[in-house]
């Protein structure tokens, strides 16, 4: 017991000395800097060449989507979520030991071409967050979490990063066992990471790039927009592609019936919806399901 408490504690001293490194050390591998300069570079877009053109630069919500990014990706880890992560993985370790596993690694990636190791962590890890995206919309309590990320009204690049604590812990949950099992390095996670990141800005962005043929491939802000539609034919939703649109091609989970720029956002009585942080991180737990 008293080794899972000294990673409890420690984790917390080398989380802060992390973002304090990351704050005041720039480099090329700084995420923190990668997140301010990939935002910055699709908010430019959106000024330069907005999709909705009566949508104010500052638009609704923005500073609470800004706020969003900086806590999900690294206040939400700081007070305690790369703590509690280390000590489960150190449990879950522990536990494997018991039945004589040392290690999940099944797949010696290491020794393939870099492009090779880059291609199948994102086309990987992509997967399984499509399928996750998907219970998030079909398992009621779920729901409830994911409720947060579609409570934006008007689509800009920062809605991307607005999304309740709980979808990180499911997201990482699921994804942890299939990740482990190939030997990543966390150079190439956080090159794929940054690829993510930059389609999942401009999935969310308020721009028109035609992609041609590749729209089939890439999510896009053309067909992401008819995610967050506030009036769908199906129950569930549809596009429920992270980085690839790919998945909903081929699952039939795919649905553009026409140009959907004006298209009303949210979901039934979102102008319910709390429309602070303290209520939203709240929320899920507190309100009273239908």
């Amino acid at each position: 017991m008293e080794k899972y408490f000294e990673i409890f504690i420690s984790s917390f001293k080398d989380y802060a000395r992390y973002v304090g490194n990351e704050i005041l050390n720039p480099h090329w591998g700084n995420y923190f800097f990668w997140l301010i300069g990939i935002s910055l570079f699709f908010y430019l877009l959106e000024i330069v060449i907005p999709w909705r053109k009566n949508q104010a630069l500052i638009r609704k919500d923005f500073w609470l989507d800004a706020f969003y990014m900086f806590f999900n990706f690294f206040l939400f880890s700081l007070v305690g979520y790369y703590a509690f992560s280390n000590v489960f993985v150190e449990l879950f370790n522990d536990f494997l030991a018991i039945f004589g596993v040392e290690n999940l690694i099944a797949i010696e990636i290491n020794s393939w071409p870099v492009w090779a190791q880059l291609l199948t962590l994102f086309i990987l890890r992509d997967f399984i967050h499509w399928n996750v995206h998907r219970l998030l919309h079909r398992v009621p309590f779920l729901w409830e979490f994911h409720k947060v990320h579609h409570s934006v009204e008007q689509m800009g690049f920062a809605a991307h990063l607005r999304f309740h604590w709980m979808e990180t812990i499911v997201y990482r949950t699921i994804e942890y066992i299939p990740l482990a099992m190939i030997g990543f390095g966390i150079q190439e996670f956080l090159l794929v990471h940054l690829f993510a990141l930059a389609i999942g800005h401009f999935n969310h962005s308020n721009i028109k790039v035609p992609l041609g043929p590749l729209k089939y491939v890439f999510n896009n802000p053309q067909m992401h927009i008819w995610h967050h539609a506030k009036k769908m034919p199906h129950n569930y939703g549809a596009n429920f592609g992270i980085s690839l649109s790919l998945w909903d091609y081929l699952f039939r989970t795919n649905y553009i019936p026409h140009d959907g720029r004006d298209e009303p956002l949210g979901f039934e009585h979102v102008e319910e919806f709390p429309d602070n942080f303290k209520d939203q991180v709240l929320y899920g737990f507190k309100k009273e399901r239908d």
